[in-house]
């Protein structure tokens, strides 16, 4: 069984909570799977504006002088949004990143957007999954030496919740992947808000859009799916299809993390921060209450057994009442199938087992 450590959030005046998570590092010999000169990706989320369950910038501070001290070189990153909000372009995520706190002077990184300015800076990556044989992986992700996956733990609407798996297949793909993981088919055209201008016939590489009657249409045929379109209408005209069932969703999800880790799997780490665990994606321009009291940080060099070690400390827990949990729930209660009833959040663990990521056993050690 793959080790997960564990501490909770109980301090005194000689160890902070800032120590612990070094000693979390220490306990997963970081040392060994970071090598000197490094260039390492720590890959979080910088929260959307409106949204503050995002992690705290001195958490990531401490994490990248440890790096730092290894004789490494570390780097903040993301990747940009499908849908159109505050992080669907280089710009404006950056300018939100610092809005939130994560600037130079509070983190002592610099901070690149992985996937390029607009999200089409993606890498295909040959792999053996279920559902794809390739993945489109942002390219300043595949490209760095090490990868640290920093979350924050929470439910998630589309699976159930979101841990190191989403923070890897999710948060680590390009525009490309991320539409891949959300719908089958191409984008499609709101003519109430289209305004004909042609911007979009421009940007697309596949030919697959043309103004017809002062109305742009996409020939699905010729779509390739990178998704730029969306982010380039100035209208919002061009909107995604997300019709993808839950079930395979996550499995595409799961088989994009293969495609970041692979050759990263001795590179790799992932921490898991069971703290305001929220009830829907960090990605809303807003957090509900968390459902859950906070518990502490986990971390592991399995992806899968510190997700599986963090879904069973959240339903170890009692609910919290007045949440999106309804009903108050007893510890060992099923919290994910109370917010999502038909979400079987489990998928992404078997999946991840199934795709060698890691084991859904885990051997649980407190530091």
């Amino acid at each position: 069984m793959s080790r997960v450590y564990f501490t909770d959030l109980r301090t005194n005046p000689k160890r902070s909570l800032l120590d612990k998570i070094e000693g979390l590092l220490d306990r997963i010999k970081t040392k060994e799977r970071i090598k000197k000169s490094d260039l390492v990706a720590l890959k979080l989320h910088f929260g959307e504006k409106g949204n503050i369950a995002y992690l705290r910038p001195v958490f990531i501070r401490r994490i990248a002088d440890y790096v730092k001290k290894l004789g490494a070189r570390p780097f903040l990153t993301d990747t940009n949004t499908l849908y159109s909000g505050s992080r669907s372009d280089s710009i404006n995520h950056y300018n939100t990143a610092i809005y939130n706190g994560f600037d130079y002077a509070s983190t002592g990184c610099p901070i690149i957007i992985a996937d390029g300015i607009r999200g089409s800076n993606g890498i295909k990556v040959p792999i053996e999954g279920e559902v794809l044989k390739e993945v489109s992986i942002a390219g300043d992700i595949l490209n760095a030496d090490s990868l640290i996956a920093i979350t924050h733990f929470k439910a998630h609407e589309l699976s159930g919740f979101g841990g190191a798996l989403k923070n890897l297949g999710m948060g680590c793909a390009s525009r490309e992947g991320k539409l891949i993981q959300h719908s089958t088919v191409a984008p499609k055209i709101n003519h109430d808000s289209c305004k004909g201008c042609g911007l979009c016939t421009g940007y697309c590489s596949a030919k697959a859009i043309e103004v017809l009657e002062k109305k742009a249409s996409i020939d699905p045929e010729k779509c390739i799916g990178c998704g730029e379109c969306i982010i380039i209408c100035p209208f919002k005209a061009i909107e995604i299809q997300w019709n993808e069932s839950p079930d395979i969703f996550q499995k595409k999800m799961v088989e994009h993390a293969a495609g970041v880790l692979k050759g990263k799997e001795k590179r790799s780490i992932f921490i898991n921060f069971l703290m305001q665990i929220s009830p829907a994606c960090d990605c809303y321009p807003n957090n509900d209450a968390p459902i859950v009291r906070d518990i502490g940080i986990l971390a592991s060099i399995d992806p899968v057994s510190i997700d599986a070690a963090s879904c069973d400390f959240v339903n170890d827990e009692e609910s919290l009442p007045n949440t999106a949990i309804k009903t108050v729930l007893k510890k060992g209660e099923d919290k994910w199938r109370a917010l999502y009833p038909s979400i079987d959040w489990k998928i992404q663990l078997e999946h991840g087992e199934r795709m060698g990521l890691g084991e859904r056993m885990y051997h649980l050690i407190k530091v």
